[in-house]
């Protein structure tokens, strides 16, 4: 996947770039499974976050698979000469002020591209306690897109993709079928029990969220 805008790319951004793929193969991180090959656009749902180190072993994973991550960011980041670079790294211009929330804007931008990869941190912060917000199910339902499950595994340094999951709207079914996942990779790791459970709750009636 590459960037579908059509000015030169920014000198910072391909030095950064340069940077990220560097950080991720000198750390000697290591990949399991792989992103799809043949779907151009999807959420890539990735977990734990734990630290600010993510985006750059993340986006170096990723680009090791040969495709462009995209991200949302707040769309003041996006202005004077930052505008370019945030764009050729991936950014992606998030307004919270419009009347079209960011559901709507990210299907909007889903339906506007012919290659989309967008890299969601599921549990928000890095304080979470392992549940996740249901924005990147949300997002990827609206724009009928397939979400794909990414583990970081930072203890064996090792990042691995799952199987698309194309969201049935059932949610507390759809995210009890990542948590499997995502507690085959790690079983012990509490966050993911975390997660298991959340969706069982969901599934049960007693949590929405």
């Amino acid at each position: 996947m590459r960037h579908n805008e059509t000015r030169n790319v920014t000198l910072l951004s391909r030095i950064v770039n340069r940077i990220i793929l560097f950080l991720y193969k000198w750390k000697g991180w290591k990949i399991e499974g792989h992103l799809p090959r043949n779907l151009k656009k999807y959420v890539i749902a990735g977990a734990p976050h734990t630290s600010n180190w993510d985006f750059v072993f993340f986006a170096g994973a990723t680009r090791h698979e040969q495709v462009q991550p995209n991200f949302m960011g707040k769309h003041t980041l996006f202005q004077g000469i930052m505008k370019n670079f945030m764009l050729d790294m991936g950014g992606i211009a998030v307004d919270r002020s419009k009347r079209a929330n960011v559901v709507e804007q990210m299907k909007a931008e889903f339906e506007r591209r012919s290659e989309l990869a967008l890299v969601i941190a599921t549990e928000g912060t890095r304080s979470s306690d392992g549940k996740w917000k249901s924005g990147f199910y949300n997002i990827a339902r609206a724009a009928g897109v397939p979400i794909v499950p990414a583990c970081a595994d930072n203890e064996n340094m090792i990042i691995s993709f799952g199987e698309p999951l194309i969201p049935t709207g059932n949610y507390g079914e759809d995210l009890l079928k990542i948590a499997e996942w995502f507690r085959s990779r790690l079983p012990d790791y509490e966050r993911f029990k975390v997660l298991e459970q959340q969706a069982r709750d969901i599934i049960a009636g007693k949590n929405d969220v």
